[in-house]
């Protein structure tokens, strides 16, 4: 009797140990089964055709540059999204939104903006929220988005690619994820 319990109480551990090797194991690699997407688009900003200045900010400080406002600046934008960085290329995409700016030395603002898409396989909107450096790459993290995006999770980054002139552009790369319970079945 005491040899069959002992044996009984080896396969309860046994078991055990197995099944939390197997939790640990999928708890670990959760990521690798996620549906996402990653992608680039260019943003083209032109002042005063597609970005305007709604509330000038302090004076005394950085003036109003390709890469400056002064701090307090209130910017709305709504600019196209296309394929390439020449603003003629494939237009897919607006965003839209507004950005205050953040830093004395005027370079850095709180941006919210909703990137409307129109790709191949996919149709809807993502919404950003973050703070942006005008020089600099910025992460964006995604809070929300509308049909094809609906539950999607992930960040946006934004990075200049041509602050000369009129026309300003940046490079935005989409990182999309779904969570395992936004996918529908086909």
């Amino acid at each position: 009797m005491a040899f069959t319990l002992r044996n009984s109480v080896y396969a309860i551990l046994l078991l055990a140990i197995i099944q939390f090797k197997a939790t640990s194991a999928s708890s670990h690699d959760h990521h690798k089964h996620l549906k996402s997407l990653h992608f680039s688009l260019f943003q083209h900003e032109t002042i005063n055709k597609t970005g305007y200045i709604i509330v000038n900010g302090i004076e005394g400080g950085a003036g109003i540059s390709e890469t400056t406002t002064p701090f307090g600046t209130l910017f709305v934008f709504q600019d196209p999204l296309t394929v390439t960085t020449n603003r003629s290329s494939k237009l897919v995409g607006i965003s839209e939104g507004t950005s205050i700016t953040s830093s004395l030395d005027g370079l850095r603002s709180i941006s919210i903006a909703k990137l409307t898409l129109r790709l191949k396989n996919h149709k809807g909107s993502v919404s950003i929220v973050g703070g942006t450096n005008n020089v600099k790459p910025s992460d964006h993290p995604v809070v929300g988005g509308t049909e094809d995006f609906m539950f999607v999770q992930g960040y946006v980054t934004s990075s200049p690619v041509d602050l000369k002139g009129l026309t300003v552009v940046y490079k935005i790369e989409f990182h999309l994820y779904w969570p395992p319970y936004a996918i529908q079945a086909s």
